[in-house]
């Protein structure tokens, strides 16, 4: 028997006319179908796909045992996740195993700070993996604002809202054009942060870029709102150009 391939298919930023020919291919003739979403939850990359996928597909929810119940610097955090991510690699492969194609459905890129490459590292030296890779989600912010992210030699500095302040403030003091993801309740830190680095006042939240509720507007103007999952910061460099 020949073995599977998982598919890791990266979504897009959302809006699901901006996906690949090549995704679109491959949701459309779908036997399996695999996806992240927090328990009780839809899961956001399965929204995207809604009347795309064959109607005899089979499907299988990965849901996430822990999200933000915990710290990230408790170990227990690394030690639920990891089994978490080797129970579904031995799904997946099994599947494949068995001859079965799986579409592994990842919202942006999967190489780009996604779940995916978790089940990736893990099935790469024993069953046949391919990536489709997609525009992320930041492309789609910084494209909502109406104005390009970087001009002639501006540095683009990608953070993390979990990072502690001093390294925020640090990287942001040194770039000219910043993409800040993962905000969420890092909210008033990445405020602090971008204060210190002299770059609050040009930096835009974008919310559910490219999605039919998409927000945009400057951070300054969203203070005590409490940002959603799909929420991304950029300030945009001001650069060399002719």
């Amino acid at each position: 028997m020949s073995v599977g391939t998982v598919y890791g298919v990266g979504l897009g930023p959302g809006d699901p006319d901006l996906m690949s020919v090549r995704a679109d291919r491959l949701l459309r003739r779908a036997k399996h179908v695999a996806f992240f979403r927090k328990a009780g939850r839809p899961g956001q990359a399965r929204r995207i796909v809604e009347g795309m996928l064959p109607e005899d597909r089979v499907e299988f929810p990965m849901e996430y045992p822990v999200t933000t119940e915990i710290p990230l610097t408790d170990p227990r955090y690394n030690e639920i996740l990891s089994r978490f991510y080797a129970e579904c690699t031995a799904h997946l492969r099994g599947l494949a195993q068995a001859g079965e194609d799986v579409v592994v459905l990842c919202e942006g890129d999967p190489f780009f700070y996604g779940s995916f490459m978790h089940l990736y590292t893990r099935l790469k030296d024993d069953t046949p993996v391919e990536v489709v890779p997609a525009i992320t989600g930041m492309s789609g912010a910084w494209t909502a604002t109406g104005a390009p992210v970087t001009w002639g030699d501006d540095i683009l500095t990608v953070l993390m809202g979990t990072l502690d302040e001093d390294t925020l403030a640090a990287r942001m003091g040194a770039a000219d054009a910043i993409v800040v993801m993962k905000i969420g309740r890092n909210i008033e830190k990445v405020r602090r942060a971008l204060r210190r680095a002299g770059k609050y006042d040009a930096a835009h939240l974008i919310e559910f870029a490219t999605m039919p509720n998409q927000s945009v507007q400057l951070l300054s103007d969203a203070e005590d709102k409490v940002t959603p999952y799909f929420s991304i910061i950029v300030v945009h460099g001001q650069g060399r150009r002719p």
